[in-house]
């Protein structure tokens, strides 16, 4: 145990340290050293010092020292392996930061450091793959220092040349194969392709609720699946002069669409929490028909009741018209069960307006109306000057049986599985990352690093 006279000065030194004092703090640290030769911090830090005033062959013995007297700090392994490198000591600088990995391989800094090791020995495709799991923990650029700002840029340059690379090397393989398919659909593999080479993720159904396992994750559907789509399109004109006579006569009915109580939690949604600029007017709401605003919509009501609605007794369908006002965006989020697809009929559509589901964004085309699943994560938004509306309402997934659809709203109808309505957002849960996604910068001494929390959207 260091003794009060050590306490004292290793105290001393870490206020001048924190004071910008280096001098001085170098002095106490030896002062620390010689009352406790084998003190790690008093060796790391005067190490450090070695390596900042660019002697780094008298910084290795001194941080040698460091990491046998402290074996669970990954900075002093990682510094060794910058005075490694200083030295021209490959070897011992992959070796140093394979220790520091061992310790934490979630280690920012060190990850970033094997990376452009393996790029100076001229292993870019090695080099990237490290990038890769590096750029997975990183936090957003505001939380970065500027130094390790530019070591993460460059890292994403390697990543994406990388699999610019690789592209090049797949095209002249897989040309031939779609010569020999001219009529094959190669969306799937071309998603699957672009996820392998690092430039898109997999985006998987993140039901909130109810998660009915063995249903695909199709972003969007195949209009061939949903043949009356085409009546629905063609009574388009029709509901938009219903729509238009409830903005003139009615618009006070529109009401926000996000409405969470005071005290829950609303991550993404505070925004739009009770905002009117995401607002809707239902026909349907939580398996009920509101009759006056059905006898306001007559022609909307007879359309959309005469699709296969979902009838989930007290939770569904919803029927209702939504509406975004210029320059809003609804964030990326998730909905409450794969067991329902989400039909959507464009109405007012300026430019600018668009949506994303999963990988794939499509524009708002009126009268074109899309069948989804809102399990997986969508956002939509409106970049215009004018208003965007569409038309909105619930299917039942068509793969499920007869007999399951059944068995779906049986159980919820009676014990309440959803206690939320399924039209209502549900605000993203919280999820830990990967554990001390470091804040140091990576390229010179680092003398120490943070954990990191990130709030990850559902999806």
């Amino acid at each position: 145990m260091d003794s009060i006279q050590t306490q004292g000065l290793v105290r001393t030194a870490q206020q001048a340290m924190a004071a910008g004092r280096m001098d001085e703090a170098a002095h106490l640290w030896t002062q620390v050293l010689s009352l406790s030769p084998e003190h790690p911090q008093a060796l790391f830090h005067l190490g450090q010092d070695r390596l900042i005033r660019k002697d780094a062959r008298g910084a290795l013995p001194l941080l040698i020292r460091a990491a046998k007297a402290d074996t669970g700090t990954p900075v002093i392994p990682l510094n060794l392996a910058f005075a490694y490198r200083a030295l021209g000591d490959k070897p011992g600088e992959l070796e140093a930061i394979e220790r520091a990995l061992a310790i934490d391989p979630y280690f920012l800094p060190a990850l970033l450091a094997k990376g452009a090791a393996l790029e100076r020995a001229g292993q870019a495709r090695q080099a990237a793959r490290v990038y890769r799991d590096a750029l997975a923990i990183v936090p957003p650029d505001a939380q970065l220092s500027p130094e390790l700002r530019t070591h993460v840029a460059r890292a994403r340059g390697l990543v994406e040349q990388n699999a610019r690379d690789l592209d090049a090397q797949l095209q002249p393989r897989l040309a031939q194969i779609r010569e020999n398919h001219p009529d094959a659909q190669f969306d799937r593999f071309e998603e699957c392709k672009e996820a392998m080479l690092g430039r898109k993720k997999i985006y998987t159904q993140q039901p909130t609720m109810l998660h009915v396992p063995r249903l695909p994750a199709i972003p969007f559907y195949d209009r061939s699946e949903f043949p009356w789509l085409a009546e629905l399109e063609s009574q388009t004109d029709a509901i938009r002069e219903e729509l238009l006579t409830l903005l003139r006569e009615d618009a006070k009915e529109f009401g926000p669409y996000v409405q969470h109580p005071a005290g829950a939690p609303l991550n993404q949604w505070a925004e739009l929490n009770f905002s009117p600029r995401w607002s809707a007017f239902f026909l349907w709401q939580d398996g009920r028909r509101i009759d006056a605003h059905c006898e306001r919509c007559p022609r909307t009501a007879s359309v959309t009741e005469s699709m296969p609605l979902a009838d989930f007794p007290g939770y569904a369908p919803a029927v209702f018209f939504s509406t975004l006002e210029p320059h809003t965006r609804i964030p990326p989020h998730t909905g409450v069960t794969n067991a329902r697809l989400i039909v959507h009929l464009p109405l007012i559509v300026p430019e600018n307006t668009g949506f994303r589901v999963g990988n794939e964004s499509r524009a708002f085309e009126a009268g074109k109306a899309w069948v989804f699943d809102d399990t997986i994560e969508h956002e939509a938004w409106n970049d215009s000057d004018k208003l965007r509306v569409i038309l909105i309402f619930d299917i039942w997934n068509p793969l499920l049986t007869a007999a399951e659809r059944e068995l779906v709203c049986a159980p919820r109808a009676r014990a309440g599985l959803l206690r939320r309505r399924l039209t209502a957002p549900i605000p993203a849960d919280s999820r830990i990352s990967p554990p001390r996604a470091a804040a140091a910068a990576a390229p010179g001494p680092v003398a120490r690093h943070s954990g990191a929390i990130a709030r990850r959207l559902p999806g």
